[in-house]
Parts: structure tokens; sequence; C-alpha cells
């Protein structure tokens, strides 16, 4: 086996570590973790499972021991309760706290059948990710496995050195936790999806609040990780960017895509007429609406992840 075949794979293993941690840097260890793992031990490999098989054992094991040594990661609106007449954006969590952004190009399958893709995105988006949090660790491996990878229950039970019947309850327990907590509708077709970011895009860089509120749920909510503030509603979100966030008039936005959804790398205007980084913006969309914006403003680590501009210049 060449180091090639197992690197096929680190899109997926992605995805996999992060749906289990919450986290794109701590599924960027893990699957680093794994593969090292795998080429050490690859003179054992004995062709008795697949390479893919293979690694996701590896990379079970890698996630497992990662999450005994830490917090549940959550939404700010799962945290804290929301702010009314908010002037600033609130104490900030430490960056282990809460759910990270994964940009979709980490997550190349070595699998191009278009269903498989659409799962794919389908099972990162920031509210199934949230909802995976509150299963415990095994609970999320087995759903996992099973109902998005595609494993066998009896693959699932070698993979964790137990038996089906306790696979089949952890997968039951799953199911009903998650159809407790992921009540969100399934997200417009894409082409309808790109029109309402292209739309989003424009009327933010205008900074026409009519024409932004349009296209907002009438529960929207608005957040900031890390930061604690986070609102609801139209009117609170307007009088947010009008007042403690007018500083975003101006702005201009760089598109680009995470966990699924449109997002953007927003830069505010600098002095010297060039435009500093801001927030990464991410979209949840619902029909014709936005649902929820995330702004996560740890932008020094995730513009890099993105490959978003340091910097936009002058001009």
């Amino acid at each position: 086996m060449e180091q090639d075949d197992l690197e096929r794979y680190r899109g997926e293993l992605t995805g996999y570590c992060y749906r289990m941690l919450g986290s794109a840097f701590d599924a960027e260890d893990a699957v680093q973790e794994t593969l090292i793992r795998a080429w050490r031990g690859v003179d054992r490999f004995e062709n008795r499972s697949s390479p893919r098989t293979w690694l996701y054992r590896i990379a079970t094991n890698v996630c497992l021991d990662a999450l005994e040594s830490s917090r549940r990661r959550a939404r700010p609106m799962a945290l804290t309760a929301p702010a009314s007449n908010p002037t600033g954006p609130g104490a900030a969590w430490d960056d282990t706290a809460l759910i990270e952004p994964l940009p979709d190009a980490r997550l190349k399958a070595a699998d191009t059948d278009p269903e498989v893709v659409a799962t794919a995105r389908e099972t990162v988006r920031l509210a199934f990710i949230a909802a995976l949090q509150h299963l415990p660790a095994k609970q999320r491996v087995a759903l996992l496995l099973c109902e998005v990878l595609g494993f066998s229950v009896r693959e699932v039970a070698e993979f964790q050195e137990t038996t089906v019947a306790a696979v089949n309850s952890a997968l039951q327990r799953a199911r009903a936790t998650l159809a407790a907590r992921v009540d969100a509708p399934a997200p417009p077709a894409e082409d309808v999806q790109r029109a309402l970011a292209a739309r989003y895009a424009d009327a933010f860089a205008r900074y026409d609040m009519d024409a932004l509120t349009m296209l907002l749920h009438v529960d929207a909510t608005l957040s900031m990780p890390p930061y604690t503030t986070w609102l609801r509603g139209h009117a609170d979100i307007q009088a947010w960017l009008t007042g403690p966030a007018i500083g975003c008039r101006g702005s201009r936005l760089i598109p680009t895509l995470a966990n699924g959804s449109p997002a953007f790398g927003q830069y505010r205007p600098a002095p010297d007429g060039g435009h500093d980084p801001w927030a990464l913006q991410v979209l949840e969309t619902s029909g014709s609406r936005i649902t929820a914006i995330s702004f996560f403003r740890d932008t020094p680590r995730l513009f890099p992840l993105f490959n978003l501009p340091a910097r936009l210049a002058p001009g």
C-alpha cells in the first residue's frame, strides 16, 4: 500500500472527525494522527478489510481518545440567553467551547457519487453538528458510521469491540435525541441558495437594511462566536447592524463555502482605504429565507483555513 492510497481518504476522514469533534482544527489534528498511525502500522495491514474500513477504525479510536479529555462544544444560542439592546459583543468564550466552521473545500471525498456528496454537505451543517454534540461519543460513532457513511452495524460493532445489539441500541437512542434537537427544514436547492446568498451579499455591501431584512426569516438569529451576544428577529438584528456594528458599513465580502452553506469573508473599511478582516459570515437558509447568520470573529485562525486574503489593499 502506498501513502497516496491513504491520502485519498483525507477529505472524508476530515468530515467524519469534524462531525465527531465539532472543530475544524481538532478534526485536522485527528486526521493527521490517523494517517500517521496508519502509515506506521501499514506492515500489519493484512487486507482482511478495505483500506477505508481500516482507516475509519483508526479515526474512530483517535476521536474517542480526544473526546475523553474535552467538553461538549455548542453554539452561543445554547450557552447564553439573548441580550436585549446589546451595546457590544459581550465576553468571549475560549476556543474549546464553541463549534467552529469547516471549509467545504476540506470535504473532498474519494467517492464523487452525487448522493454521497449531498449527504456529506447536509451532515456538516451547523445545526446538525450542534445536535450531534449532545450524543454520547459512542452513539455519535454509531450514527455517523451507519447512517452517514454507510458502514454496517456489524462493522461498527467490530470497530468498537462490542455487540451488534449494543450498536443497534446506541443507534436507536441517537436517532431519538437527534429527532428532538434537529427541527430545521432542509435547505433549499443549490441554485436557490446561491441566488439568496448573492442577494444577501449585495444588500450587505450596500448596507441596505430594508433589502437585507426582506431576506431574513422572522425568527432569524445573528451570533458572533466566540462572543456571547446573540440576537433573534428582524428588529434586534437591524438595531445591532445600525448601532454597535455600524462600522460594518462599507464592508467588502469575499464568497466562500462553509458547512455546506454560503459563506463570506467580511472585511471592514480601514483608515488607509483598504479593508481589514472582520469575520467569517456563514449563512443558514430554509426556503427563500436566511434563518441564521454566524459572524465567526476569530479571523487570525479562520481566514488562513479558508484561504482568504489577510487584508484587502486600497483601490
